[in-house]
């Protein structure tokens, strides 16, 4: 049985730069806490710009070598890794927890999800294809070639502690790039904890970092203004994301983004309403509603609307049980902190203000930890912020519509552009709105679609580039043409 203490234990508690932990400079550090009590569970180092600057020099002295590392031996480094991680996985499962507040079950989840991605990527690695064919004009030849962009600065969110650093980590390390990750300061112990593994697996010293800090701007600034360093790949707030760009179009440095969503999930008359509803948990409970991917509006045709709303709120009320993520009966641990706990209740009550009325939940417990029930919203009116904005909790608005032409309408009256989730039975319409969406990914009666070998991202303000599938290692890939005689 593995032990809170075991776990924690085994993660480093300073900077991860070259060889292994370092102290930051002046030997600060931050609390980490755990989300369902809020008791401080370890403290790390508190990076400062001067340890940015250190991860870089390692990053561009271990460059040269690990691009030159034949793709075969970068791959089974990754594999390694893969197979190292699959064998701890409860003991990821359960820092994450600690850390995250997510249920263990939903944690042991991501371990699997996110060891793919190095799965998957160390095969890429061998898959790394220029071409070369005789120039139309016959004046010469054409041989086109790829190469590793460079050392890359990775910034990675709160809600996936580890999936959200593996597929980027991945494809990076696949294409011969070196790479800093700073991961969010609610959480983080597991990408400390994946660093380590990484140098245990052979990963040559240098060429994987994680910096700590609570002080992200100050950071990383550095590290972007720096000519040395090449890509900048960032999962977050659209806001943030904005910023990001903003700061790296002094350099025109290589940027991807995946950024907010605001997912609708669209069923339509004729859906199978029973599997609309186990899309609907799926979409919206996954990582308790803490995912950029969650259904965040839940437009329902006017004929089912009775129907699923009914079976929505039995679902949730027969199957959701809140409590601490390191209980075996919980499927719903508590918010990651405080302040997201408030912004959640804060839509939840402006909504309630307008006009909505709460189906199942709606109100914050009493008690310690950051908890937030799962909670059905009917009759919102068009006006409620929850519409508009990302709600990252358990929160399902449901509004009704009358035709196709009304729901796709809805659906697309957003600036986020990530996912779109549509119900129905008939294939002519599933591709119609399908095509009709404007979103980056699409999921076709089916609640969950994120998969290590598809490209995922999105279009308008949810951001640029993908992660994952074939088109995941472009991202970190230069291409080079050579013009032959």
């Amino acid at each position: 049985m593995v032990s809170d203490s075991d776990v924690l234990e085994f993660v480093p508690k300073g900077l991860w730069i070259g060889s292994g932990p370092v102290e930051a400079t002046g030997g600060g550090t931050f609390d980490v806490r755990n989300p369902a009590d809020g008791t401080v569970i370890a403290q790390v180092a508190d990076a400062t710009p001067e340890d940015a600057m250190r991860a870089l020099d390692a990053a561009v002295a271990a460059g040269p070598a690990w691009a030159a590392t034949p793709s075969r031996e970068r791959g089974e480094i990754l594999r390694t890794v893969f197979e190292q991680l699959t064998a701890r996985a409860e003991e990821f499962a359960l820092l994450m927890t600690l850390e995250m507040g997510k249920a263990l079950s939903e944690s042991r989840n991501e371990v699997r999800y996110g060891a793919e991605f190095f799965r998957w990527n160390s095969e890429e690695a061998v898959r790394i294809h220029g071409r070369y064919l005789n120039a139309p004009s016959g004046t010469g030849r054409i041989m086109v070639a790829k190469q590793p962009v460079g050392p890359c600065l990775a910034i990675t969110p709160w809600n996936f502690p580890l999936a959200m650093g593996t597929r980027k980590i991945g494809p990076a390390l696949a294409a011969g790039c070196t790479m800093i990750v700073k991961p969010a300061s609610a959480t983080p112990l597991t990408m400390l904890a994946l660093a380590k593994l990484c140098s245990e697996a052979g990963l040559p010293d240098g060429v994987l970092s994680v910096i700590t800090t609570q002080r992200s701007g100050a950071v990383t600034g550095p590290l972007i203004d720096d000519p040395r360093l090449r890509k900048l790949t960032f999962t977050g707030s659209t806001e943030v994301g904005k910023k990001l760009v903003a700061a790296s179009a002094n350099r025109l440095l290589r940027t991807s983004m995946e950024l907010g969503g605001n997912a609708p999930f669209v069923v339509f008359d004729d859906a199978d309403v029973d599997a609309a509803v186990a899309g609907a948990m799926q979409a919206k409970l996954r990582n308790g509603g803490e995912a950029c991917t969650a259904a965040n509006r839940f437009y329902v045709q006017s004929g089912v609307v009775a129907e699923f709303t009914e079976k929505f709120v039995a679902a949730m009320a027969d199957t959701v049980v809140m409590g601490p993520g390191t209980d075996a009966a919980t499927t719903l641990g508590p918010l990651v902190s405080e302040d997201q706990r408030e912004i959640v209740r804060d839509l939840v009550d402006d909504a309630v203000a307008a006009g909505a009325r709460a189906l199942i939940g709606g109100k914050v417990p009493g008690g310690p930890g950051w908890y937030y029930p799962a909670t059905i919203l009917g009759d919102v009116p068009p006006t409620a912020r929850i519409l508009r904005e990302e709600v990252f909790g358990p929160v399902a608005p449901i509004v009704a519509f009358d035709t196709e032409e009304e729901g796709v309408a809805a659906a697309n009256d957003t600036e986020y552009g990530l996912v779109s989730y549509v119900f129905t039975r008939d294939l002519d319409r599933a591709l119609r709105i399908s095509e009709g969406m404007e979103s980056g990914m699409v999921g076709v009666n089916r609640g969950v679609i994120s998969d290590p070998a598809a490209p995922f991202g999105g279009v308008k303000e949810s951001g640029f580039g993908r992660e994952g599938g074939t088109e995941g290692i472009e991202e970190y890939l230069n291409t080079k043409y050579i013009a032959l005689t």
